[in-house]
């Protein structure tokens, strides 16, 4: 085929994929109406996964998988939009993980609110003025993120989803390196979290700038945009943003670097085929009371997959237990385990039930 003749099949296959798109659309609007009269969320999780695992399965190239899912993630975003004007609040500045950890999740045709701080968010989705909220909730090199846990002690809402964020740190600055040294750069404007990730990069490279402290890596970019001899660290979203060149990516200590978020909503979504539960609990103050408390995971052969404890806050000496495990708190073996775990324990909470993977 000729160039013309290959431009004038591709435009015959963008009318019908067009049309295609309107006819899904259309669908998807009667659905929500359905579930509208029904009371239930319009949002569905699990049918999201079903169906980009669904189009993966039917996927036989050249498009990667990746590629389409990116692509029917804009596809259900505008269609979200339409059914419904859905305001998702985040851990802001604009330009942040979180913020691309929310974008992954609900796509660009939604709106975003950034929020100051992780109980803001929480606060957003509870008084209604978000539907959801999405909030760090642990990185692969530093462990999790306790304010998150502990907003869930005195908190209704429910995690719905989760979202896995490879973090990709670069150097952002105006200064050019000459000859590959950075021996102009004399200020680094880093993150705390960004800065424990990055330390050994820090130290091979830049062992004499001056690092400062700050509120977020959309701030660090922020900063290094508008005074001389400066840099950040931060991700390449926020060095976008601001305006300040890449000068290195990937200077993460460890290449593998990646942050969990959870997505906060107000209902449970039912169980899925293949689901992940978060619960936290509280024992009693007595010997052997942990191992109690645990032997219904046993018994039932429950994969838990993460035990984390927090100090309540309400007594000195008592913890919270918080556990991530396979299963759907309402559906099988998990629900008998929990239900003997209540039995155990002076207090149980189940978090959220949600599609397991990203």
């Amino acid at each position: 085929m000729s160039l013309a003749e290959h431009r004038e099949a591709i435009d015959g296959i963008d009318a019908q994929i067009v049309a295609l798109l309107n006819e899904r659309t259309r669908h998807v609007l009667e659905i929500g109406a359905i579930k509208h009269r029904q009371g239930q969320e319009i949002y569905a999780p699990h049918r999201e996964r079903a169906v980009l695992d669904k189009v993966c399965r039917l996927n036989h190239g050249p498009i990667t998988h990746e590629g389409l899912r990116a692509i029917y993630r804009e596809v259900m975003s505008s269609a979200l939009a339409l059914e419904k004007s859905l305001t998702i609040a985040y851990l802001g500045p604009e330009a942040t993980f979180t913020h691309q950890a929310a974008v992954k999740r609900f796509g660009a045709s939604l709106s975003y609110s950034p929020q100051r701080t992780i109980a803001d968010v929480f606060n957003e989705v509870a008084k209604h003025r978000a539907d959801y909220g999405v909030v760090p909730v642990e990185n692969s090199t530093e462990g999790v993120v306790t304010h998150t846990l502990d907003m869930f002690v005195d908190s209704d809402l429910k995690i719905v989803s989760q979202v896995v964020l490879r973090i990709s740190h670069c150097l952002a600055s105006k200064e050019k390196p000459k000859a590959g040294k950075l021996d102009s750069i004399l200020r680094l404007y880093v993150h705390p979290q960004t800065l424990a990730q990055c330390r050994a990069w820090i130290a091979r490279n830049l062992p004499s700038a001056e690092l400062v402290e700050t509120s977020s890596n959309a701030r660090s970019a922020e900063l290094a945009a508008t005074e001389p001899r400066s840099a950040a660290l931060c991700g390449e979203l926020a060095a976008q943003t601001y305006g300040v060149p890449v000068v290195e990516r990937d200077v993460q200590d460890n290449s593998s670097n990646a942050t969990r978020f959870f997505v906060l909503g107000r209902q449970a979504p039912p169980p899925s085929t293949s689901d992940r539960t978060s619960l936290m609990f509280s024992i009693r103050d007595e010997v052997g009371a942990l191992h109690t408390a645990l032997a219904p995971f046993r018994r039932y052969r429950i994969n838990m997959t993460k035990i984390e404890s927090r100090p309540s806050k309400r007594r000195a000496w008592e913890y919270f237990f918080f556990v991530d495990c396979d299963g759907h708190a309402e559906a099988g073996r998990l629900a008998k385990a929990i239900k003997q775990l209540g039995e155990h324990c002076s207090f149980v909470k189940v978090l959220g039930s949600y599609p397991n993977g990203d």
